[in-house]
């Protein structure tokens, strides 16, 4: 790919859209739609949703997750997190494609378009938007950046779930609302767990790697009996909560449509269960593709009742 770069110019557009376009790694977006769904289904069932400010919000979101994967990109290959023998899809960076200083120019520019979606959103729910905005954006870069980098202390794990979980949630609930519902902190839990199973994934993977890098995840800790413990109770949970918040009658029956999503969950489970390494890449994928089925089929659920 890397000689593409040097044909005529039109495939040089080409080939550099694709490389940048590896740097964002779409497939992890569904991980920070996920929340803003759900959030905005509970949004559309309590009769406040507001388009712009859920589509600001869903872009904030994504523009969050690339920023993310850039400076996890660029911040892992300068601490020698990715070596040679990664087992995971092509981090630009340490593939020689892009240089430290285009993919940290690259993350710069994204989190100044979700600062500037952050201002909007600000001037319609309120300046606290401008606090969570700014420990989003420094809390992705100190995941793998700074003194104390959280993903290389086993701290991975809580900022997804609060970030990807607690904030996108409650938070996109909020932008609508003016304020946050019970309810949106209950999904928040679902949701957030499901979006740290992809994480775990990408730990269990990595182990040998992080180890022999000095990077101790929370995997590396718990060891791979552990961490596929962590990811069936996380999955498991996600699931089982549903039934227990119908019953109790904080949400309609209708939400169990989320269920239809299990056949895919119950895929990457077996994967996580059975494999290492390589081919656990395939469940990362389909842990977020979960992810994303499973709030889809929350908004119908929701819309329905």
């Amino acid at each position: 790919m890397a000689h593409s770069l040097q044909t005529n110019s039109g495939e040089q557009v080409l080939s550099s859209w694709r490389v940048w376009l590896l740097a964002l790694r779409p497939k992890t977006l569904p991980a920070a739609a996920a929340g803003v769904v759900t959030g905005t289904a509970l949004a559309l069932h309590d009769g406040v949703f507001r388009p712009l400010p859920a589509l600001a919000t869903l872009i904030a979101a994504l523009l969050l997750q690339i920023g993310s994967n850039l400076a996890n990109d660029v911040y892992d290959y300068e601490r020698g997190a990715d070596a040679g023998e990664r087992l995971g899809p092509i981090r630009v960076t340490q593939a020689g494609l892009l240089t430290p200083a285009q993919v940290k120019t690259g993350m710069v520019v994204v989190f100044a378009l979700a600062a500037i979606l952050g201002l909007y959103l600000a001037s319609v729910a309120g300046w606290v938007l401008i606090g969570i905005g700014a420990a989003a954006i420094l809390a992705a870069i100190l995941y793998t950046a700074g003194p104390f980098p959280m993903g290389y202390y086993g701290l991975g794990d809580l900022f997804v779930f609060i970030f990807f979980g607690l904030a996108a949630v409650v938070g996109t609930y909020y932008v609508q609302a003016g304020s946050a519902s019970p309810q949106a902190w209950w999904m928040a839990l679902p949701i957030g767990w499901l979006i740290v199973d992809i994480l775990v994934v990408n730990n269990l993977r990595d182990i040998p790697t992080d180890r022999a890098a000095g990077k101790r995840t929370l995997a590396v800790r718990l060891g791979e009996r552990g961490t596929r413990i962590e990811y069936a109770a996380l999955m498991a949970g996600s699931y089982l909560l549903l039934p227990v918040l119908a019953i109790r009658g904080v949400l309609p029956w209708t939400v169990m449509l989320a269920w239809l999503s299990s056949p895919v969950a119950g895929s990457a489970l077996r994967t996580v269960l059975r494999q290492r390494g390589r081919p656990l890449n395939a469940a990362l994928a389909r842990t977020a593709q979960t992810a994303l089925l499973y709030s889809l089929l929350f908004l119908v659920g929701m819309m329905l009742a």
